[in-house]
């Protein structure tokens, strides 16, 4: 074996690199943030709802998360485009996250509102609060506080699954890393040097949650144990 690394394509193409991995982190970022907001309200309806938002929020949550993602990437993108509706590659992008981020999140928040004993809810209707008020005050920050863990992780599980938006066209890290290899010829250090960038985002993503654990629960930060 006589391979000859060559990473000299990257004084010409670093510009191109972080143009890809700055996408993949507003997409992911911008993901995550509807996800979980989508997620929560599903699984609030799923829990505390009426029969027809529970089996709807049901067949969502089971749809989304027995079909591929990069599936519903094409529906978005060329399926919405087939009927008239045409956006973007990154607005197709982050609909796709989106809806599958919150299937996601939809059951992850769903065992942390379940895990919450319905003496707190007692006792917050003793204290006069209406049920709204109890689910925001009382059991989403606890419950949110019980699956951090598993939040986090489906959070960067999702900022890694982006690179499948590279399939439409969506300028981020992979498809920065197609372009790059299809013209240098290198495939073997682009994506080399891709994994590595993959890696450093999955440990900046990470500290970035503990960071906010600590800021968001206050029992975790006298713990410093935020994820």
């Amino acid at each position: 074996m006589s391979y000859q690394f060559d990473f000299s394509f990257l004084a010409e193409r670093w510009p191109d690199f972080v143009a890809g991995a700055w996408l993949t982190v507003q997409l992911t970022v911008v993901s995550i943030g509807l996800g979980l907001a989508v997620g929560t309200v599903c699984a609030v309806g799923r829990v505390y709802g009426p029969r027809p938002v529970k089996a709807a929020v049901g067949f969502y949550v089971e749809l989304i998360r027995n079909t591929p993602l990069l599936i519903q990437i094409f529906i978005v993108y060329f399926g919405l485009s087939s009927i008239g509706l045409k956006l973007s590659a990154e607005i197709s992008a982050i609909i796709a996250l989106v809806v599958n981020m919150g299937a996601y999140t939809t059951e992850i928040m769903r065992a942390g509102i379940q895990s919450i004993q319905k003496t707190q809810l007692e006792a917050a209707d003793c204290l006069g609060l209406t049920r709204l008020q109890a689910i925001v005050h009382v059991v989403l920050l606890p419950a949110m506080e019980r699956v951090y863990p598993a939040l986090t992780s489906q959070f960067v599980l999702l900022m890694l699954a982006s690179s499948i938006t590279s399939q439409i066209s969506t300028e981020e890290l992979t498809a920065v890393a197609n372009n790059v290899q299809s013209d240098t010829y290198r495939s073997f250090e682009v994506y080399i040097l891709v994994a590595l960038v993959y890696l450093a985002l999955s440990a900046i993503y990470r500290l970035a949650f503990w960071v906010i654990g600590l800021g968001l629960f206050t029992r975790k930060r006298k713990l410093g144990t935020a994820l």
